[in-house]
């Protein structure tokens, strides 16, 4: 009798992680991973107390790689905030799925975005301490104004609605830091 093959919790979770990445969370089913791993939904379940747990692992995927995408991320800007808005823009053109179940759409995992885009390296913070070393009295309420418009140009993307090349997005990012500090500075 032929030995059958094991399959693995990793296994399953990079079926569904590529299956996020390619067609979305929404379509991360116990059926339609067993498919695409070759299997029945009975291993899924072997190591998945239930689809919950499995969506939740995901989720915790996908954070994980946006944190590892930006810091791959080069920088480019001299400004603060603009290499932040850069990448995030940049990860939505790239990985539409992703960036909707972590940035968009309510998904499983229990962290804000905030926390998504700081990550364990302090992404936010550092931001934060730049524009206050390069003067700026407010510099939370300044990323506050930044995020808003970095996110609306992020969301742009997705709709098809943002079709700026990468030169013209960081002078923008970077017009906008200037215009944001020196509103905030003459308040």
């Amino acid at each position: 009798m032929a030995r059958k093959e094991i399959i693995t919790i990793d296994m399953i979770l990079d079926t569904a992680f590529a299956m996020t990445r390619e067609e979305g969370f929404a379509n991360v089913t116990a059926r339609k991973v067993a498919a695409r791993a070759g299997c029945s939904t009975q291993p899924i379940f072997r190591v998945y107390r239930n689809m919950d747990e499995l969506w939740h692992a995901v989720y915790e995927r996908a954070a994980a790689f946006f944190q590892e995408y930006y810091s791959r991320y080069p920088r480019r800007g001299n400004k603060p905030f603009a290499n932040l808005g850069m990448a995030y823009i940049a990860f939505a053109r790239e990985e539409r799925h992703l960036f909707e179940l972590l940035f968009v759409k309510e998904g499983p995992g229990s962290r804000g975005m905030y926390e998504l885009l700081n990550g364990t390296a302090g992404n936010v913070v550092c931001e934060i301490n730049l524009a206050k070393a390069a003067g700026c009295a407010a510099p939370g309420d300044l990323f506050m104004k930044m995020w808003i418009f970095i996110h609306g140009a992020a969301c742009m993307t997705l709709t098809g609605d943002y079709d700026l090349s990468d030169v013209q997005t960081l002078e923008l990012l970077e017009r906008s830091y200037d215009a944001f500090a020196c509103a905030w500075a003459a308040a």
